[in-house]
């Protein structure tokens, strides 16, 4: 389990690029936590002792308004850190956490990870260069969830998915279509109408969760 972790640690987007003797005291200090599907990591104003990396499985951060509607933040899989804003400043989690499926994640101390912080300033950059791709992804989520309707929305999403798994004619949905509905804001009812209308268009065409795109140029018109 020990090299596992090591090795998790070193691709990851946050400690990518840190000398070996490095990773191997943050790997010191990660505690290893497993959960299964539908259960709570954190509550939004839980105390923040910590910070947590997904080492398998997926991760939802959301919000619960007080009639009961859930808006999903982001998703997180392997190799994603959430729940570090308050490693910071201390303060409780601003959403909640839950695993999307059976999932193992990886804790860091708040109080451990800040004394190794300040003695690795290059860990320092890495978490600051984290956390201010995090801001451009919700700043982006925020303008398309103000601005857009939503079949825009969803273009918007599939254009993501494009550059991350770095396809250019088909993407994966990662996620449950509920899920990705709530992640846009919408109903499933609606989400479904307009895959539909997409398809019927000739933008896309849903296999599964497999979705092809046959016309990239109009779908970032939408």
């Amino acid at each position: 389990m020990r090299a596992k972790k090591d090795e998790l640690l070193a691709h990851s987007l946050l400690f990518s690029g840190l000398p070996r003797e490095q990773v191997e005291k943050i790997a010191e200090i990660a505690v290893t936590k497993r959960y299964g599907k539908g259960a709570s990591i954190f509550f939004e104003g839980d105390p923040g002792i910590g910070f947590f990396m997904v080492a398998s499985g997926k991760v939802k951060i959301f919000k619960t308004s007080f009639d009961g509607k859930e808006q999903i933040l982001h998703i997180f899989g392997p190799g994603e850190p959430f729940g570090e804003v308050p490693v910071f400043h201390g303060n409780p989690f601003p959403a909640n956490a839950e695993a999307l499926s059976e999932c193992e994640v990886l804790f860091f101390p708040r109080a451990e990870f800040v004394g190794l912080i300040t003695g690795n300033p290059s860990l320092a950059l890495n978490m600051l260069a984290v956390l201010a791709l995090r801001l451009r992804r919700f700043a982006t989520q925020v303008e398309n969830l103000s601005l857009k309707e939503v079949p825009g929305r969803l273009a918007a999403y599939l254009q993501y998915l494009m550059e991350e798994q770095q396809r250019q004619d088909r993407v994966v949905l990662d996620i449950p279509k509920g899920q990705l509905a709530s992640l846009l804001g919408t109903s499933s009812e609606t989400l479904s109408r307009i895959f539909n209308k997409m398809s019927e268009e000739g933008l896309i065409r849903v296999e599964g969760k497999t979705i092809f795109i046959l016309d990239s140029e109009r779908l970032k018109e939408r």
